[in-house]
């Protein structure tokens, strides 16, 4: 027997949260009455699960701040729509006060409360005015998505001094400089809280073409597993963000916002030969939905491809024969 959708829309509506007990969870209640309408028992937990997933995030994001960086466009405006839909207030921070006002304007069609600051992460006193505006404006904050980024393709041996200091002053320290700013507030408030710093596949495995960029996204990854293990007593969760191929306009970004001081003389963006990179391209928007489920459940890694499980196995694979008796 089949149900229409608003049936589970009651079912939905059962109260979350017993004042006087733990939270109630769909999957743990009693499908006895609705399997005796024919209703298949692993289906309806399925939905039950997926429900409480949902009534969560709702918890988990209402009323809450969350600071994006590179917030104007792809990955971080994807993250601002998913947070504002789930009632979260945002403040977006980006180099580009252009995109910044487009994505202001799109974003405040969803309803609730955005704004916007022009930031430059690379400097720890732009990152410091980000701050004062968010405690000036919202009075807290509980997310912080250090997501700015930028790339430059090309052989290491071709690289320039000027490529490695524009890559890692973005990269590396910009989310250095979100967790200087940041970390001692979401400390001194003790109401928990989230860091999601944005790494990439590129920083758990060493790409061809994408030698400094993945330098640098090493970097956010241990970084960032050494931050989750010291903020774990705390109450603070820490994710780290390692998509592969997204729909998002870096490389464009990265040649157009690039600081004069740091453009070599001379030198054209390099564009990667066809089939230099590899795996699907998926939608901003599919990375914002993991990033929401990772922080729900407090999951460090956030993984973004099926394809990335092979790749990661083969690493873990060759680093665990070199304990092999003919190796060692």
């Amino acid at each position: 027997m089949e149900f229409p959708l608003s049936f589970g829309v009651a079912v939905v509506r059962w109260p979350f949260r017993d004042p006087h007990h733990a939270p109630l969870h769909f999957a743990d209640c009693s499908c006895t009455w609705l399997c005796s309408f024919g209703v298949d028992r692993h289906l309806l937990a399925r939905v039950c699960r997926r429900a409480t997933r949902a009534l969560m995030a709702a918890e988990k994001f209402a009323g809450r701040v969350a600071v994006i960086t590179g917030g104007a466009g792809g990955i971080g405006c994807a993250l601002a729509r998913a947070f504002l839909r789930r009632g979260a207030r945002v403040a977006l921070a980006d180099l580009d006060s252009e995109a910044l006002d487009r994505a202001l304007a799109d974003l405040r069609g969803i309803g609730g409360e955005v704004v916007g600051v022009v930031t430059d992460v690379t400097s720890r006193e732009s990152t410091r005015q980000l701050a004062e505006e968010v405690r000036r404006h919202f009075g807290a904050v509980h997310v912080v998505c250090n997501n700015a980024g930028v790339a430059v393709f090309g052989p290491l041996r071709e690289a320039r001094h000027e490529d490695w200091e524009f890559t890692m002053a973005v990269n590396f320290w910009g989310v250095v400089h979100g967790i200087e700013t940041f970390l001692p507030w979401l400390i001194e408030q003790g109401a928990g809280g989230h860091i999601v710093n944005t790494a990439s596949m590129a920083g758990l495995v060493g790409m061809e073409w994408l030698g400094i960029y993945s330098a640098s996204k090493f970097a956010v990854v241990g970084l960032s597993e050494a931050l989750y293990r010291e903020l774990k007593p705390l109450g603070i969760g820490v994710s780290v963000l390692c998509p592969m191929m997204v729909d998002t306009r870096i490389n464009e970004n990265s040649v157009r916002l690039r600081p004069a001081a740091l453009r070599a003389p001379g030198a054209e963006p390099v564009v990667p030969p066809a089939g230099a990179m590899q795996g699907s391209v998926i939608a901003p928007a599919e990375v914002a939905e993991r990033v929401v489920r990772g922080i729900e459940r407090g999951d460090f890694y956030i993984l973004t491809h099926p394809e990335q499980r092979a790749i990661l196995r083969r690493r873990a694979e060759r680093l665990d024969r070199m304990f092999d008796p003919d190796l060692w």
